[in-house]
């Protein structure tokens, strides 16, 4: 913004009770010459004016260039956790076979100990029986060969191994089952859906998150399916999860005690509801009609955006038309409620 001292003098002048208005700055007959102190006085407010204007203006572009830089951050980002979540899904899908294919193999191991362990069973008790028929000498080859080779010790710790195996193998399957449940990357239209099934989905990918500063207990409740956009519902449950672990892990940093998350869902009429509940510090009474503001945070740089709660925000109320509101006490804790409309003329709409 730029401004002369002559554009400032005709626009003080235009002003109608500047002194000397309908005058001659050379004086008449008439007339006496104009009080030319007035007339710098009021010059040199207006000139102030502007001046403060437009250190105004430089201000509030400085703070939209900061916010336009901050929201193109936050747009890259997007990107990049779109583009995570397609490489979770190929990832999961390509980790999903050689896993089946181990735990058939286990389970075909498990199953054929099995049968070796009664075959063995057998064969020792015909040992046993054969004392004075058999030449003692052949009987103990047997009973060193059975020590060299630690028979007693496989017989009880290979099961127990191939047991543990397979329970490795379950837990890898789980997580990949709920990798590809929580990205959904080709799932673009709402679809019926068991919001239990990916509150499950999305507690096991935010397990390394939440497990060490908080125990998670959930009570779900007999849930109708939702139409809903689920990768969409999946990110907000995510946020709102790792929010309550944040809360917590300040609490811990000073009792050194893990907190609890608790996760509850309901029918109620025509919603579903999900509670989300965590024994953090709460939230501050001042700040509270501020938490879905873009932008607005309290976490220090790097472990939070601003943008999580706004865009589960947005999620809930605007793209599926239900509802995000919170209770919160200082010191105790603090509940989101998540409630969503079962049917609703939006049912269809793409998310």
């Amino acid at each position: 913004m730029s401004f002369s001292v002559s554009d400032s003098l005709e626009a003080v002048r235009d002003q109608p009770n500047f002194p000397g208005t309908g005058q001659h700055l050379s004086g008449d007959e008439s007339g006496d010459l104009p009080d030319v102190q007035k007339i710098l006085d009021a010059l040199s407010a207006h000139i102030a004016v502007l001046a403060q204007s437009r250190e105004q203006a430089v201000h509030d572009l400085e703070t939209a260039h900061q916010e336009l830089k901050a929201t193109q951050s936050q747009l890259v980002q997007a990107e990049k956790l779109s583009a995570l979540g397609q490489l979770v899904a190929g990832v999961a899908h390509e980790i999903n076979t050689p896993i089946q294919f181990v735990g058939d193999n286990t389970r075909f191991l498990q199953d054929s100990f099995a049968g070796l362990q009664s075959l063995l069973a057998k064969y020792q008790a015909l040992r046993d029986a054969a004392a004075g028929v058999v030449d003692s000498s052949l009987l103990a080859e047997l009973r060193h060969a059975e020590e060299e080779s630690d028979c007693a010790y496989l017989l009880e710790e290979i099961p127990k191994a191939l047991e543990q195996t397979l329970e490795g193998v379950t837990r890898v399957a789980t997580i990949v089952r709920a990798m590809k449940d929580f990205a959904h990357p080709e799932r673009k239209e709402k679809a019926a859906v068991d919001i239990n099934k990916a509150l499950l989905s999305t507690l096991t990918v935010a397990r390394n998150e939440l497990k060490y500063v908080a125990d998670v207990e959930t009570e779900f409740g007999d849930l109708p399916l939702v139409v809903c956009n689920i990768s969409d519902l999946n990110q907000v449950f995510l946020n709102l999860l790792v929010n309550a672990a944040h809360a917590i892990g300040d609490v811990v940093k000073q009792s050194g005690k893990k907190g609890k998350i608790r996760v509850r869902t309901a029918a109620e009429d025509k919603t579903v509801l999900v509670a989300i509940s965590d024994t953090g510090s709460g939230i501050p009474e001042g700040i509270r009609n501020r938490i879905f503001d873009p932008f607005f945070t309290t976490k220090e740089v790097g472990r939070g955006t601003g943008q999580g709660l706004a865009i589960a925000r947005s999620v809930v109320v605007e793209r599926h038309k239900g509802s995000l509101s919170f209770e919160s006490a200082v010191g105790a804790g603090t509940t989101f409620y998540v409630r969503l409309p079962i049917q609703s003329e939006y049912s269809t709409e793409s998310g």
